[in-house]
């Protein structure tokens, strides 16, 4: 028997396929992990039989739920795709030459875990208000094994477990979560953590995320402005107004001024307002109104701009013009600005001593008369200067203070010169004429000169000479008469007297005449003496 043995295991050493028993293996050996819409194939191989046959069946004879392909030794069942009836245990049965059989088993076990998580969150989310956050997990099986954590950065803010689920087919899970984002919760992610941790099923990955950065509409908020370089500038200075504020998305800026009264001036759209040189009324108070269109939500800022300065005078006029007629109401009125607010001194310069014209602000010159004419000024003061600026009051009158002077203004003889001069005040300046009374009464032009010169003076050069000064606003009128008074005697000749009378009238009104007496006492006896004639000025 041992010879026989040993020769046995020679020849098969050289023989080693000569002799074979009869075995059988399914692949994937006894367990087999797959997910749920992939592809399985369970293959059942036989070895050492000549005549193979091979059956697939599931433990409780369930349906098989795949294909079954034979072929002479190996035998598949192929799962396509994989669904929750082919969680089974599968059993191969090969018959050997109809005569020995053997059988193997493998056991299906199932998930579904395909994808990423779905997070879905408000496109719209306004800052400080509600937000909802969607995390979806598709097709996932067995869900009582699922695990979700919601986390914003790092921070978890909602986790969930299905232990309680009882599903027997995949399944979309969702987790829905409620915050409160925050402004400066922007640019921050939302992350969705799920895990399907099944700890004796080998599979990967066990975990799958998904992330989406936050992007919450917020604002205006703390909303501020910037004075540059400050509040209180003086005159000339360049002013910057910075409206800073938080906003998503940036918010519009519109800028306005408070003009009083609940009246607003709109000055533009942007967010630095620039004057590169102030005046005094930029000084107020300016308004940042930012307003946000997707939240619908609006904010203001103010600031009080102050600006100081020497004064400035913006006006100094008469009314109701430079140029009047003498008798008009006048007006003459300065303004000034500054600040601190300006001291204003109105007055006529060549009233220096005279302070009923001083004024504040305004002189009245009621029934303007032509002494009122002249040069007014107005002085503006504060701490930081003053201004001076002058006007021309023109009145306009007829002529007044009309004189006649008569040169020589001593006794005049037959044969001399004498010179009548006259003279009047007016604005425009008078037009000066002098005539001669006829002896019908009847006028006479003579001269168109303010001086009338008689020479070679004549017994017919005798009479009243009239003095007319006129322009557009009236007229004035002046008479001298030159005549005889009487004869002296005189022992050699005889000189005839002539003596200058002189009156007024205003616009032809007849003046008083002045009597002249001679103090040297003459005898009249028939013949012509000459006396002392006497001058007049009226």
């Amino acid at each position: 028997r041992k010879m026989k043995a040993e020769k046995a295991a020679e020849l098969m050493c050289v023989f080693p396929f000569v002799v074979k028993a009869f075995e059988m293996e399914i692949i994937p050996a006894e367990r087999i992990v797959a997910q749920i819409g992939d592809t399985l194939t369970l293959t059942c191989n036989a070895t050492g039989c000549a005549s193979l046959s091979f059956s697939w069946r599931t433990q409780m004879d369930s349906p098989l739920g795949g294909k079954v392909s034979n072929h002479r030794t190996y035998s598949t069942l192929t799962m396509n795709p994989v669904s929750v009836v082919n969680s089974h245990s599968y059993l191969c049965t090969v018959l050997c030459d109809e005569k020995e059989k053997k059988e193997k088993s493998v056991e299906v076990e199932l998930y579904s875990f395909p994808s990423d998580p779905i997070i879905e969150i408000s496109p719209s989310l306004v800052a400080g208000e509600p937000a909802t956050v969607i995390c979806k997990i598709p097709d996932v099986y067995p869900s009582d094994r699922l695990e979700v954590l919601l986390k914003k950065d790092e921070h978890v803010l909602h986790q969930e477990e299905f232990s309680a689920d009882d599903s027997t087919n995949t399944e979309t899970k969702t987790v829905t979560y409620t915050f409160h984002p925050m402004a400066e919760d922007i640019g921050k992610e939302i992350t969705c953590v799920a895990r399907l941790p099944i700890a004796d099923m080998d599979f990967a990955p066990k975990e799958r995320t998904s992330s989406q950065k936050l992007n919450a509409n917020f604002g205006p908020q703390n909303t501020v402005i910037t004075a540059s370089p400050g509040n209180s500038l003086m005159e000339g200075d360049s002013l910057n107004l910075i409206c800073v504020t938080q906003s998503n998305p940036p918010a519009q800026i519109v800028w306005s001024k408070y003009l009083g009264e609940e009246s607003i001036q709109h000055l533009l759209k942007n967010s630095v307002l620039s004057i590169p040189h102030v005046h005094f009324n930029d000084s107020g108070r300016y308004i940042c109104e930012v307003i946000n269109l997707v939240t619908n939500k609006t904010e203001e800022a103010t600031v009080d701009i102050v600006i100081q300065g020497a004064p400035v005078i913006t006006k100094l006029s008469i009314e109701p013009s430079t140029t009047v007629q003498e008798g008009e109401n006048v007006s003459i009125q300065c303004s000034a600005e500054s600040n601190p607010p300006p001291k204003i001194i109105l007055r006529r310069k060549s009233d220096n001593a005279d302070m009923q014209l001083y004024s504040a602000r305004s002189i009245l010159l009621p029934s303007v008369m032509f002494q009122n004419a002249g040069d007014y000024e107005c002085v503006a003061e504060n701490k930081f200067g003053s201004s001076k600026s002058e006007i021309t009051l023109n009145v306009k009158y007829g002529p007044k203070n009309t004189m006649i002077t008569v040169i020589p203004t001593a006794a005049l003889k037959e044969g001399e010169t004498v010179t009548m001069k006259c003279t009047s005040s007016g604005n425009p300046a008078p037009v000066i004429s002098w005539k001669k009374k006829k002896a019908t009464g009847e006028a006479e032009k003579i001269s168109k000169n303010a001086t009338l010169t008689i020479q070679n003076l004549k017994s017919e050069d005798l009479g009243l000479y009239e003095c007319e000064a006129y322009n557009q606003f009236g007229k004035e009128e002046k008479a001298v008469k030159l005549y005889v008074q009487g004869l002296l005697e005189e022992p050699d000749q005889m000189i005839p007297l002539i003596i200058a009378f002189s009156s007024v009238a205003a616009v032809a009104v007849p003046a008083v005449a002045i009597l002249i007496y001679v103090s040297r006492q003459a005898k009249i006896n028939g013949s012509y003496s000459l006396v002392k004639a006497l001058r007049l000025k009226v």
